[in-house]
């Protein structure tokens, strides 16, 4: 097979396909009823929280049964053990130590809940759905640089920074001709049908600021 001629780096333009008078326009996908459904967040396996977590209940479980085991064995308990059961039963309710330790407890009980009732994966928006079994999503990075490249498109712009959420796209961009008003009128209007075309299930809101280059360029 030969390979195609161009420079490396190089976008070639595809050709036009010209549509015969009177003919219709190919259909749009449709979207299947049930989109909503498809529509949700992705939730993150979170493996490294849930391997932390078993770990460490892994290993104080085996030190407590074989603690549990050696004074069964009619052999001392270990020091460690003693000395918090020493502790426990010397410390009042209401001691600085016991609430610290109490506070740091439920403060670790809290984030694993809220670990296991959200779904994480911010990065990923997720897509409008074309097919009940297809569950589609953008990464933001991506998404901002495909605003970013039509927002250098716009004439008098001279550079672009893209910051993508799930809910905004902050545009910020440097113009060094036109007026300021009219960069920000086409930039909206381009990023507006760029947000448009991305597909995405809950289009972000456009938020753009344009200015002029500062006096090292």
């Amino acid at each position: 097979m030969s390979e195609p001629q161009g420079s490396e780096g190089t976008t070639q333009r595809l050709p036009v396909v010209e549509r015969a008078p009177g003919s219709t326009p190919a259909p749009s996908p449709p979207v299947f009823d049930g989109a909503r459904a498809s529509e949700r967040r992705f939730w993150s396996t979170r493996r490294a929280p849930a391997g932390i977590v078993a770990l460490l209940l892994l290993g104080a479980a085996g030190l407590l049964l074989y603690d549990i085991a050696a004074v069964r064995a009619d052999r001392p308990a270990m020091s460690w053990r003693r000395q918090l059961a020493d502790q426990l039963a010397r410390r009042p309710l209401d001691d600085t130590w016991v609430l610290v330790g109490a506070g740091i407890t439920a403060a670790l009980g809290l984030w694993l809940i809220a670990l296991a009732l959200t779904p994480g994966l911010r990065a990923v928006l997720p897509m409008r759905a074309l097919h009940p079994d297809i569950h589609a999503g953008l990464h933001r990075d991506a998404a901002a640089l495909v605003l970013r490249d039509r927002a250098m498109e716009v004439s008098g712009v001279q550079s672009a920074r893209v910051r993508t959420t799930r809910a905004r796209a902050d545009v910020r961009a440097v113009s060094h001709f036109r007026e300021l008003d009219d960069v920000r009128a086409d930039l909206e209007h381009v990023l507006a049908e760029a947000v448009a075309g991305l597909g995405l299930a809950r289009p972000p809101a456009l938020k753009v600021r344009v200015r002029r280059p500062g006096k090292n360029g």
